[in-house]
């Protein structure tokens, strides 16, 4: 059965428009996922909505949004309020602009989704859209209200379909200035690129994410596999020396470890034959 659709609704480029569906592109099934549990009687607890002044538990029926304008005043907002912001980007993707693949910054991409057509009467107009776009290299720029907040997406070909990507607006990012400027730019022999060099050449492969490991999720699982068995926990992993002293010792070693002599003259006879 077909993922269920988590928007639909119109893209439309100039006069242009194909009725479309968002499904998304991740899952959080394979995940492990804990439960907060009374550690007197092992039971599952239930999270609720308190009143700061009584303690009170606020049933679901009395609960509304608020907005903090001033220290301890909020505006209400009632849920007919936010429905009749009827923005056009809840029910259309109108492309704004096209970019160029490759100038795309990669820290502003968030979730994704998948866009397919809503039936068979959009399927030329989508078909025709998608090719063109692959064959500009280009992605579409737009909006979309999801989950009762607007979002900027980008919309890039994808294989039969296409794929729409949230973004992080500039305001979230942390300015790369403020983290790199007080960094300083060390000397060092080359002879230590190069080696460094030859390590990640023998470590050069395809992007495959099929032979991702999520390490930490593995721990867990065993984990929580040894004390269903009523065993000991695996031992964790030994921690890292915080620094290396000899970098050209330990970068030599790397080197044998993977089968290749660390000598550095053998990259640049390399490039040379």
């Amino acid at each position: 059965m077909a993922p269920r659709a988590v928007w639909k609704g119109f893209l439309k480029v100039g006069s242009v428009s194909c009725g479309v569906k968002l499904v998304g592109a991740t899952s959080e099934a394979g995940k492990v996922h804990f439960k907060i549990l009374n550690r007197q009687d092992g039971l599952p607890v239930k999270s609720a909505y308190v009143d700061e002044g009584t303690d009170d538990v606020v049933p679901s029926e009395d609960q509304i949004k608020g907005y903090e304008a001033e220290k301890g005043d909020f505006i209400e907002i009632e849920p007919d309020e936010i429905k009749k912001l009827k923005l056009t980007s809840q029910h259309t993707l109108e492309v704004e602009a096209f970019v160029d693949v490759d100038d795309i910054d990669t820290r502003y991409l968030e979730k994704n989704y998948y866009v397919v057509p809503a039936d068979g009467a959009a399927l030329e107009a989508f078909s025709v859209l998608r090719d063109a776009m692959a064959k500009q290299r280009v992605a579409a720029r737009s909006c979309v209200v999801l989950y009762q907040r607007g979002r900027e997406v980008v919309i890039q070909p994808f294989g039969k379909g296409m794929l729409l990507t949230g973004l992080r607006t500039h305001d979230e990012m942390v300015s790369e200035r403020s983290v790199f400027d007080e960094l300083e730019s060390p000397k060092y022999d080359k002879d230590l690129l190069e080696l460094a060099e030859l390590l990640i050449d023998k470590k050069v492969t395809k992007f495959d994410p099929s032979k991702f490991k999520d390490t930490y999720e593995d721990a867990l699982i065993a984990m929580i596999d040894a004390k269903r068995k009523g065993k000991k926990p695996p031992k964790p992993e030994p921690r890292p020396q915080e620094n290396v002293v000899d970098l050209a010792s330990v970068l030599r070693k790397s080197l044998e470890k993977e089968g290749i002599k660390g000598q550095p003259r053998a990259k640049a006879s390399r490039k040379s034959a």
